[in-house]
């Protein structure tokens, strides 16, 4: 069984993994990680120090009465997508770890189209 690498936490919450294939656990807000631990598979987890953490990026939608997913990019080990049952809640637990700076909006679908016909 893995330990883990906090000692408080902020948020526990249901959530899925996206990986390619949907995962679903339960992610851990704590005062030294981001943590996501498998109901089944209890060997399969990821635990992200807040070190580690270099942005969290959340798509946000109607002005932000609805964000289904956000994603957690980190210096090494590249980006993790998640969806907690309550995102809000969960980027607020986040919040208190992550400077503002580097809380992100994702680019809208208008966003991402002008940005493509722009940089061609």
């Amino acid at each position: 069984m893995v330990e883990s690498s906090n000692t408080n936490f902020d948020l526990t919450s249901s959530a899925t993994w996206f990986r390619g294939v949907a995962t679903y656990g339960k992610i851990m807000v704590g005062n030294k990680a981001f943590e996501f631990y498998n109901d089944r598979n209890p060997a399969d987890y990821v635990q992200i120090p807040w070190a580690e953490v270099t942005y969290v990026v959340a798509d946000v939608h109607f002005g932000g009465r609805y964000i289904p997913r956000f994603e957690v990019r980190t210096r090494k080990n590249g980006e993790f997508i998640f969806s907690a049952r309550n995102n809000k809640e969960a980027l607020r637990a986040i919040r208190k770890y992550v400077p503002a700076d580097r809380m992100r909006r994702a680019l809208g679908l208008w966003q991402k189209i002008k940005s493509r016909f722009i940089h061609k």
